[in-house]
């Protein structure tokens, strides 16, 4: 099962890739100097994509925990 350890960290290190790339986008939008209101509409689909993220990031890790139990 050393084949399933090496997917699910694969797979979650695209989604801390994801989670780097949802800070790195926050950050550049407090940098802009938006307003409330558009600071707000900026951050809806950031949270969305972090959201995102961080479930393929728990899956890999799930996979890694299977192959690792498994193994």
């Amino acid at each position: 099962m050393e084949w399933l350890i090496w997917i699910g960290a694969a797979i979650s290190l695209v989604g801390l890739a994801g989670i780097i790339g949802c800070i790195v986008a926050v950050l550049r939008a407090r940098r802009a100097g938006l307003g409330d209101a558009d600071l707000r509409a900026r951050m809806a689909p950031i949270v969305a994509l972090n959201l995102a993220a961080l479930f393929v990031s728990v899956l890999g890790l799930m996979l890694v925990v299977i192959g690792v139990t498994l193994g």
